[in-house]
């Protein structure tokens, strides 16, 4: 019996990668600001900075793309693609995005119908906070303080803390929430899943309320696998029919379809039965993302979502998927590395406050790390710490991150266990020498989601 389960698929086309020398990674790192965003991926020999769009598509996803209908309105697409998002969640309205980001800024402004409202999620991730922040509200995090204890077993990391969501409802005032967020898996806290019963709960919070519940699903499907595996009733359920049960438990559901949607761009607008929401932001898409049969999307690109859907709730894929994470992370975590534990759904976060605690959070360490397994490896991680979490909007104080992590995202259906050995060997060679490890500070920072084009210089 293997530890880890086989591919459940074989390669059919490759793409050359190349490994540049050592002296170059500092000297294209320099160039780039010491932000991994601003490299160019032919420097990158391992790219895991996102699995947004990164991934490989099937033979089927390819030949679904000469199926596109092109019409600019009521192409054939859309409705091939509509079919399957009914069918998946139970919803009646759908409309594509270009990505997810492009269907929160349809969405969320439409939900802020006063000044000083507030959104509600387990944790809120950036570009979602980036949203809730431009149409005029605030973001506030409600996670189970259990996500912070890094080494600590629990199943459902992700989850709302249930007291303390009722008591920010009561602090703030009902009528002040414009909507609770719940995000699954939850991204920030480590693609740490979210359980059925936490659901179940936040939803019987919100009705009580009469507060609207939006599910955050990039990464649904990988969700639906966890309750699967760990929550009690739901181990002989379908990943689809879990998958339901949380649709069931929400009015509106936002994705960025280019996790498990499996495709290379795309979002998805799905709202239950709202028809005044809809229309609301039928009205809005148009200006922003496009026609609402097409959304900022090619046809090609809508019919390879709706194969990519289907494939992305196949069991055996999902199994793969997730212990290529835990396959990562058990290595690291056996080398001493510290980690979120247990291993989420599609990437290890390093904790890198714990690997580099000589670096005040303002120096952002998680970033630091980062810049340091790049030269050690060619290896392109992303930050998720205080960093990515910013200033705070109104008095542009750096924010503390609750945990200093370095995500290590595994694109889908893209890299070999292999591939994921060396990754864990770099990175313990810059853990065995993280006292040399310098913070850094800016020489530029954009006003909004400033990471992903801030420049930096090492702290001396």
């Amino acid at each position: 019996m293997h530890k880890y389960p086989i591919p459940p698929y074989k390669i059919k086309m490759v793409e050359p990668i190349k490994m540049i020398s050592r002296e170059e990674r500092v000297k294209k790192l320099e160039e780039a600001g010491y932000n991994p965003f601003k490299l160019r991926s032919e420097d990158v020999f391992i790219d895991l900075l996102t699995d947004s769009g990164t991934g490989a598509m099937s033979h089927f996803q390819w030949s679904a793309l000469m199926m596109g209908d092109e019409a600019y309105a009521g192409s054939r697409s859309f409705y091939r693609l509509e079919k399957v998002v009914k069918n998946i969640t139970g919803y009646k309205y759908v409309m594509p995005a270009h990505q997810g980001r492009g269907a929160e800024q349809v969405v969320i402004p439409e939900l802020v119908t006063k000044e000083h409202m507030y959104f509600i999620s387990n944790i809120h991730f950036d570009t979602t906070r980036a949203h809730v922040e431009i149409a005029g509200a605030r973001a506030i995090d409600c996670v189970i303080k259990e996500c912070f204890d890094l080494d600590e077993y629990h199943p459902f990391k992700g989850n709302f803390d249930l007291e303390k969501l009722e008591e920010i409802i009561l602090e703030k005032g009902k009528e002040n929430i414009a909507g609770i967020i719940m995000t699954i898996t939850n991204n920030s806290a480590g693609g740490q899943p979210v359980s059925i019963e936490n659901m179940t709960s936040v939803n019987k919070i919100a009705k009580k309320y009469d507060i609207p519940v939006i599910i955050d699903g990039a990464r649904y499907a990988e969700n639906a696998y966890f309750v699967k595996q760990r929550e009690k009733g739901y181990e002989n359920k379908t990943i689809r029919e879990i998958a339901k049960v949380a649709f069931d438990l929400a009015d509106i559901f936002l994705m960025s379809a280019k996790k498990d949607g499996l495709v290379n761009i795309g979002g998805i607008i799905a709202i239950k039965d709202n028809e005044e929401l809809f229309q609301k932001c039928q009205t809005n898409i148009v200006p922003k993302e496009g026609f609402p049969t097409y959304g900022g999307l090619a046809g090609r690109d809508m019919d390879a979502l709706a194969v990519g859907l289907e494939e992305a709730l196949d069991e055996q894929y999902l199994a793969y998927r997730i212990d290529e994470v835990k396959y990562l992370g058990d290595l690291l975590k056996e080398a001493g590395v510290p980690i979120q534990y247990p291993t989420g759904g599609h990437a290890v976060f390093v904790d890198c406050g714990a690997i580099a605690p000589h670096i005040p959070y303002d120096q952002f360490p998680a970033q630091a790390v980062s810049n340091a397994l790049y030269i050690e490896g060619g290896i392109r991680p992303v930050e998720i710490g205080s960093l990515l979490l910013g200033r705070d909007p109104d008095t542009h104080e750096n924010l503390k991150a609750d945990k200093e992590f370095m995500r290590l995202t595994i694109p889908r259906r893209t890299y070999t266990l292999e591939h994921l050995r060396y990754v864990a060997e770099s990175l313990i060679k810059v853990y065995n020498n993280r006292e040399s490890i310098k913070g850094l500070e800016f020489t530029y920072e954009s006003p909004l989601l400033r990471h992903f084009t801030a420049k930096f210089k090492p702290v001396e």
